[in-house]
């Protein structure tokens, strides 16, 4: 995916932290990767070399989510 490439649909950068798979909120600059150079704007196009794009979406469904709440509701009910 090149650095200037944008969405089809709605002209949005695609080289951007927030589509790469490194990218995690929780990481150290939000990135997984070490060696990466840090990017303060993640939602726009950057140069990093690192880059990896995502090949599924990381959003969970209303069922998952379901799932997930009856999983820890589960976890912490009272005997």
């Amino acid at each position: 995916m090149g650095r200037k490439e944008t969405c089809d649909g709605c002209g949005a950068d695609l080289h951007v932290c927030r589509s790469c798979d490194f990218h995690d909120t929780a990481a150290y600059n939000e990135c997984r990767e070490p060696r990466a150079e840090r990017v303060i704007e993640k939602d726009r196009s950057n140069f990093c070399d690192w880059f990896r794009g995502r090949s599924g979406s990381r959003a969970k469904g209303k069922d998952d989510q379901e799932t997930d709440r009856k999983r820890l509701e589960s976890l912490f009910r009272k005997p």
